[in-house]
């Protein structure tokens, strides 16, 4: 499951640090969010499918990773992603 090019374009002009932006920790969480909610809701339907759990936890752990990258770094920042996404942190 993907998300549409125009979910995307969205989630980039809300997320970005200047208006070129489209690989910042920020965008990058916030893509990955949007495509764990939507293989989440797929999986909800189709639990036996296998091949899109594995997908889904390995991008799960890049969000992961990816989140405690911004928190050694920028910890304000990190806070206001978590905040903004409704993620939990620890």
């Amino acid at each position: 499951m993907s998300i549409t090019k125009e979910a995307k374009t969205k989630v980039i002009e809300e997320f970005h640090r200047h208006e070129k932006d489209t690989g910042s920790p920020e965008v990058q969480i916030a893509i990955l969010t949007k495509r764990i909610l939507a293989l989440t809701d797929h999986l909800r339907t189709n639990k036996y499918d296998e091949s899109c759990r594995l997908g889904l936890l390995k991008m799960v752990g890049r969000r992961r990773r990816l989140l405690a990258y911004m928190r050694r770094e920028n910890y304000s920042r990190y806070l206001a992603l978590t905040d903004e996404l409704s993620l939990r942190r620890k």
